[in-house]
């Protein structure tokens, strides 16, 4: 994912590489920290993949460069959005990569089509504990850590299908039940 939140950034214009560094930090968050060690070496696979340039920056001093997409960048970008891995749409930080930038995508009607593996994925039962393969209920669990755990996971599946079928135009979950 931290090659698309690259690619998504730099398709809204040209960058220099700290400000890109703060940009994909910002959207990672805390608990996928992005490093140099991880931004650097993926910024170069892109620049020698074609989809990224580096451009001298005389105003930021030596050393300094602006980042550029591509042509080719541009339509890697569309590629990623238009067909996320199975592991974008079902991993909550990977999907929220994703979502930021799908507006990029100028056919709506392929925007929906992400945001419908989404839904489908979100409505599939499924648990962090399972008795078998029954996935286990927060009222079936004693533990109030994990009942806590699973109440929230809970809350904010039904909160983003809500969302999701507002976005695709349908009624929300609450309204048909």
């Amino acid at each position: 994912m931290l090659e698309l939140a690259i690619l998504g950034f730099l398709a809204e214009g040209p960058l220099p590489g700290h400000e890109l560094r703060s940009r994909v930090s910002h959207l990672t968050g805390y608990t996928r920290p992005v490093s140099d060690g991880s931004l650097y070496p993926a910024i170069n696979r892109l620049a020698k993949a074609g989809l990224l340039e580096r451009q001298p920056d005389p105003r930021a001093g030596a050393a300094r460069y602006v980042l550029r997409l591509t042509e080719a960048g541009h339509a890697d970008t569309l590629k990623r959005l238009r067909k996320p891995a199975d592991h974008e749409i079902t991993d909550h930080t990977r999907f929220y990569t994703v979502l930021s930038f799908l507006s990029l995508l100028p056919d709506v009607a392929e925007q929906h089509t992400v945001l419908r593996r989404r839904l489908a994925f979100l409505e599939e039962p499924a648990s962090f504990f399972y008795d078998g393969d029954r996935p286990i209920r927060a009222e079936e669990v004693t533990d109030p850590y994990r009942r806590g755990l699973l109440l929230t996971a809970r809350a904010t599946s039904r909160a983003e299908r809500a969302w999701l079928r507002e976005a695709l135009g349908e009624e929300p979950l609450e309204k048909n039940s």
